[in-house]
């Protein structure tokens, strides 16, 4: 029975509003329903499956919208997008190092004749001569000989364009890189975008210049908007747009044929044209357009790239060949350097060379302090693409398995088998001697699951998450348990719960941990908890008597300790690990696991930030689980300590009244 519903008033709660990523989750939702489905913002209404439409929105974080859904299904399609929204369309929190995001940010320095200046995107210093790169041109006839004829070639190019960015995607190792190249198969099929071209090619147009009016209309629509995240988007639009434009007319994207060493400056790069980009042969780039939250800055980052968005003009004036120094985590592009500024710029990077190669070359011995101290250092990893990445990079084992990557982006559950063959798979890549911590589902709060639809919640990081969610569906931990435990003679095993508060919660789920491990023969396996609420802080001793380990869940740890959502647009540059009351809190926890003698770990994002590391290790840290890229880094700066040295400086912190002391300490005492 066909009905109209609309939804209660819903806040958005994504820190960024309903941005290209997010948006293409709920329009992807969305189209699974045969109603006809708008989101309606104050006076505005659009169409609840197109990707553009919702950016075009510019919704920020605290705007009130509504959902409107007519048809057979509208009742469902109101609940399940509702809550959706609530949960964030599954937008989770960067967990990037805390020092590196200070390095993405706009520039305070003034532009002079000789230093041009912009965004900061990602940081790097470097030498080079400039490159002016323009984008490709199309030439496109306007009028059609036939419409029919028209359409299907349009059609065709849709499906060879997915085709073509399914293949990049496969590329890719990086689970934010991929989500930028879903965002794009999206848009391929946005309605609105679709029926303005087909309004085109009804008016007897070419396939390629309704399209190519199409995309530029709705790019132009972006980056008429107030929100600057919205016009960086505009970028993923022409990107798109591009590409099927370029089968259209029968020809190929040119790849961006830079010469080695070069400085590319171009007016605008699409995340095609960087994911494309050979880090080998270019130094760095700038661009006049874009952001440090732009998708192209992110894919900078990820290559490893130093950038610059949101150049001066004046860059696109430079001669091919000038001979430039970027320095991309100030934001300056130095035009004229003299021989003492390159011989500076050469020393600062040939010092930071040739620490990464020492590092490198050293990041399979195991970490020691330099007084002979075991610290482990393992990786956070998703999958066994991780995990071989991992131990490529050094890594002594697994930290941190999320296991919520297995049930997402799925219709239902993975069953026993499925999840068995996965842990196995990771286990066989570590080997028996290697520790493997397969934390439980973590869902609720920032990470939903649309089979698993949870009850509205006000706040919901307050409420049905982690191990909570456990205990309402038990049967979906025994099922993962059972799978868990048959990797158990294949690794050394430890299984941790998350988000535990109480000492009940964790009693419950060791009890059917144990009920299991009977069942199988009692493999040998080590339970733990994550530090993620002040509770287990405070509780500490009691907690450790009830396990054999700790890991400290900084991320979280932080906001629940401060009382701060670490995505809120104002408050999340002061939700920072390195806070004198988030420090005590590890403090109090390492004491407690130490009248127990159990050692804690740290699997948040501050174990993946050098400069902290003695800190954590004078703390009583032992064990420091990172993303992969920086387990060289970690290892080579717990090798310039002792013990000692770590315990005297972690004193010294815990004096400390402001983060602000805390990281100027770090900084200066950094070796």
């Amino acid at each position: 029975m066909s009905e109209k519903l609309l939804s209660p008033e819903i806040e958005i709660t994504n820190p960024a509003g309903l941005h290209a990523r997010p948006a293409a989750v709920f329009a992807s939702k969305a189209k699974t329903f045969s109603s006809d489905i708008r989101l309606i913002a104050g006076n505005k209404k659009i169409n609840g499956k197109s990707v553009v439409a919702i950016m075009g929105l510019s919704t920020r974080k605290g705007d009130i919208i509504q959902i409107e859904a007519e048809g057979n299904d509208a009742r469902q399609a109101t609940d399940d997008l509702a809550q959706m929204i609530r949960n964030r369309c599954g937008e989770h929190d960067d967990e990037a190092p805390a020092a590196n995001s200070a390095n993405i940010a706009k520039t305070v320095l003034k532009e002079t004749d000789t230093l041009l200046t912009g965004i900061a995107a990602s940081p790097g210093i470097t030498i080079g001569r400039v490159f002016q790169y323009k984008v490709q041109q199309f030439d496109v006839q306007e009028k059609a000989a036939d419409s029919r004829q028209e359409q299907q070639l349009f059609e065709d190019a849709l499906v060879e364009a997915a085709a073509q960015i399914a293949v990049i995607k496969a590329t890719l190792g990086n689970a934010s890189k991929q989500a930028i190249l879903s965002a794009h198969q999206e848009l391929l099929e946005d309605p609105d975008l679709l029926a303005l071209t087909y309004s085109g090619l009804a008016e007897k147009k070419t396939a390629a210049f309704a399209w190519r009016a199409a995309f530029n209309a709705y790019s132009a629509k972006l980056e008429s908007q107030e929100n600057s995240l919205l016009q960086e988007r505009a970028a993923d639009i022409r990107d798109i747009g591009r590409r099927v434009l370029a089968i259209l007319v029968g020809t190929d994207l040119h790849k961006i044929k830079v010469p080695e060493g070069a400085i590319l400056i171009a007016e605008d790069l699409t995340p095609s044209d960087t994911v494309a980009l050979d880090p080998s042969r270019v130094a760095g780039f700038c661009t006049r357009t874009g952001g440090a939250t732009s998708h192209v800055a992110i894919l900078a980052r990820s290559l490893g790239i130093p950038a610059i968005c949101g150049i001066s003009k004046r860059a696109l004036t430079l001669s091919d060949n000038t001979l430039v120094i970027l320095d991309a985590s100030q934001g300056i592009l130095n035009i004229c350097p003299d021989e003492q500024d390159i011989a500076a710029a050469k020393e600062v990077r040939q010092k930071l060379e040739i620490r990464r190669q020492a590092d490198r070359a050293a990041a399979h011995n195991q970490a020691f302090t330099a007084d002979g101290i075991r610290i482990e250092v393992v990786a956070n990893i998703r999958n066994e693409k991780d995990a071989r990445e991992a131990l490529q990079q050094g890594a002594e084992g697994v930290g941190l398995l999320r296991t919520e990557f297995l049930f997402a982006d799925r219709e239902a559950s993975p069953d026993e088998a499925e999840q068995k063959r996965e842990y196995c798979a990771i286990a066989n890549v570590l080997g028996k001697e290697q520790p493997l911590v397969i934390r439980t589902l973590d869902i609720g709060g920032d990470k939903p699951l649309g089979y698993l639809p949870l009850p509205r919640e006000d706040n919901p990081f307050l409420g049905l998450r982690g191990i909570r969610v456990a205990m309402v569906r038990p049967d979906l931990l025994r099922v993962q348990i059972k799978a868990i435990l048959q990797a158990a003679c294949l690794c050394k095993l430890h299984i941790m719960f998350p988000m535990i508060t109480s000492v009940e919660e964790l009693q419950a789920a060791k009890k059917l941990v144990h009920e299991e491990c009977r069942k199988a023969g009692n493999p040998d396996v080590k339970i733990g908890i994550m530090v993620e609420v002040p509770s287990v802080a405070f509780m500490a001793p009691r907690f450790a008597a009830e396990v054999d380990f700790f890991s400290i869940g900084t991320n979280d740890l932080t906001q629940y300790v401060l009382a701060m959502d670490r995505g809120h647009p104002e408050l999340a540059r002061y939700a920072d690990a390195l806070h004198p009351a988030v420090i005590a809190a590890m403090d109090a926890t390492c004491k407690g696991a130490a009248q127990h003698k159990k050692w804690v770990g740290v699997c948040g994002g501050l174990a993946s930030e050098p400069l902290a590391a003695p800190l954590l290790i004078g703390l009583g840290v032992r064990e420091l689980s990172c993303s992969a890229p920086v387990i060289a880094e970690v290892k080579a700066t717990v090798a310039r300590w002792s013990l000692k040295e770590c315990q005297e400086l972690a004193t010294r912190i815990l004096t400390l009244d402001r983060t602000h002391d805390v990281w100027n300490l770090l900084k200066e005492e950094h070796r």
